[in-house]
């Protein structure tokens, strides 16, 4: 009997073990570096919406307006801060006081992250998102060191001191949610919708640079082809008025009011130099108030 009963209670430890290494397991195939993705997609929209604040305030010391800084037509959301945080957090959140890593990681990753993200703007939208050509020690003007000092810096106060915090807020929105459950589908519905805007704002920065082109007789390298696309896209009557009526020039220009794209020559080109339309919603102050173009030459030091 007490064989048995030693029997029984070895196997019920056994299975126990066994159980909590399978959930371990599962809980290791949902992480990355440690990280679970419902925590990393948090980041995501949490660093994106204090990019979207800081980009304003840029915009109002710089421009003297209130301009939209947002990556996406729908929500304040500035995409590239919440990559780069994310990116920094997953590579560099097991060394929190080792200041030197931290900067050289930043710095690393911010570069690349700014680098990538520029060119894929350029390539699959046409669009150039910032340019630091005037900048010393740029490359292609989609990098330069003193940006790229910046990301070193922000790599360090991100990980030493702002995300312990961060992390604090999550735990508190976690502790609300009567299940992990709730917690997951909560998450995804906000991931769907993130989606669905990005995609929705591919679709619409391309449609609307595409009737730029065609209706101001832009001269840029494959105006053929943008010819083309336009006679497709705008020659059907019902894509045209969902167009005109959700995405028409006075919400792209509000939306994106940095919209520019190179000619064939090389010339930039900004979208709202090319409508009446006011870009932004507020004029804060006189001092600085000047349009793109000014502005980027100050900053560049171009002439």
């Amino acid at each position: 009997m007490k064989k048995e009963k030693l029997k029984k209670e070895k196997m019920k430890v056994e299975n126990t073990v066994t159980g909590e290494n399978n959930q371990n397991t599962i809980k290791k195939k949902r992480t990355i570096n440690g990280i679970s993705i419902w925590r990393i997609l948090a980041y995501f929209i949490i660093y994106s919406v204090v990019g979207y604040i800081i980009e304003t305030l840029y915009g109002m010391i710089t421009k003297g307006v209130w301009e939209s800084r947002q990556s996406f037509l729908y929500g304040p959301f500035c995409g590239i801060y919440g990559l780069g945080a994310v990116i920094m957090i997953i590579c560099l959140h097991k060394f929190p006081r080792k200041f030197n890593v931290l900067f050289l990681g930043g710095f690393i990753v911010g570069s690349i992250v700014e680098y990538v993200v520029s060119f894929l703007g350029e390539m699959l939208l046409g669009v150039k998102w910032w340019d630091y050509s005037g900048m010393p020690l740029n490359i292609n003007g989609r990098i330069c060191v003193y940006f790229s000092i910046f990301w070193g810096f922000l790599g360090i106060y991100l990980i030493a001191s702002l995300n312990p915090k961060v992390d604090k807020i999550i735990d508190w929105i976690k502790s609300k949610f009567k299940t992990y459950k709730g917690l997951k589908t909560f998450v995804m519905a906000v991931f769907i919708l993130l989606m669905i805007d990005c995609i929705s704002t591919a679709f619409a920065i391309d449609f609307f640079l595409v009737r730029m082109i065609v209706k101001n007789d832009i001269n840029v390298s494959n105006k053929e082809l943008v010819i083309e696309q336009y006679n497709k896209i705008y020659g059907n009557e019902k894509l045209s008025g969902f167009i005109y009526k959700f995405w028409g020039d006075k919400k792209m220009i509000k939306t994106f009011p940095n919209l520019k794209i190179n000619d064939k020559d090389g010339n930039i080109i900004y979208m709202d130099s090319l409508l009446d339309i006011q870009p932004y919603y507020l004029k804060v102050h006189d001092k600085n108030n000047k349009n793109n173009t000014e502005v980027e030459e100050e900053i560049t030091g171009n002439e």
